[in-house]
């Protein structure tokens, strides 16, 4: 089924949500208006049971350029204080709903991903870049700091020397050197991005959905506590699955040699 709005496409296909950002002229650019299409959209996913894995994209050369600026200079110059609360009651909300979504989040880069458009795909459990990609942590370009999860999220794929080096320099950074240090998964030829993403989407979506989420909350639990705390997470996300009707289909199907089916529950 299809969902069409002029800003935000959204679309479900056997338990795979497509949401294709939809500002070609402006690369995708984050408008107060597509900020909060995309948060309601992703909340929404998030609950649904019937989607059990998700592709973030854009349409047209770019996959987010992060904020809109000419928006952003317009409400600025007209002293509306909206664009100063934007980082609080959008992007912190959007990362920890994509970050946070029990189920995983697969972005297809079809192009450049910068600023809170990096923070964006860096939120995601996987990124499948265009070999006409790249990123560029910007916000120093226009006298800023980090937001979007940049300084939770970069550190971690890269280390804290070389994230503090790309967003210090703030210069464009090409898929293949992107693949090379790990902010990506995989780079393919640009027809191929969405396709592979959603080849990845899908398999995923056939899987343990219900220990994908535990495995999710797992990592990102241990990211900030120490190893006892982590242990006594593991032991209780472990009971937790132990106890669903995947792990006891799946050792069942492994003792009888068979394929197993997982339902996510």
């Amino acid at each position: 089924m299809s969902e069409t709005a002029d800003l935000l496409l959204v679309e479900r296909t056997d338990g795979v949500a497509t949401l294709t950002l939809n500002r070609p002229e402006s690369m995708n650019s984050l408008s107060v208006a597509l900020k909060e299409a995309l948060l309601d959209a992703t909340r929404d996913i998030a609950a649904d049971p019937s989607v059990r894995a998700v592709v973030l994209t854009g349409t047209g050369r770019g996959f987010c350029v992060g904020q809109d600026l000419r928006e952003h200079v317009a409400l600025l110059d007209a002293g509306d204080p909206a664009p100063l609360n934007t980082v609080t009651e959008h992007y912190n909300p959007l990362v920890l709903a994509l970050a946070g979504m029990p189920k995983p989040v697969v972005a297809a880069l079809n192009g450049m991903a910068a600023g809170a458009g990096a923070g964006l795909a860096f939120a995601c459990d996987f990124r499948i870049a265009s070999a006409k990609a790249g990123f560029l942590i910007a916000f120093a370009n226009v006298g800023l700091s980090l937001d979007s999860g940049v300084s939770w999220t970069l550190p971690r794929l890269v280390g804290q020397a070389r994230a503090t080096a790309l967003s210090l320099l703030a210069e464009p950074i090409p898929a293949e050197a992107a693949l090379e240090m790990g902010l990506v998964n995989a780079v393919v030829e640009p027809e191929n991005v969405l396709p592979t993403a959603l080849e990845l989407a899908g398999r995923l979506a056939a899987g343990p959905t219900a220990a994908y989420a535990a495995i999710k909350e797992s990592i990102a639990f241990g990211a900030v506590h120490d190893l006892a705390a982590t242990l006594a997470k593991e032991g209780e996300l472990q009971n937790a699955m132990g106890r669903t009707e995947d792990h006891r289909n799946s050792t069942a199907a492994f003792v009888a040699k068979q394929k197993p089916v997982f339902t996510g529950r």
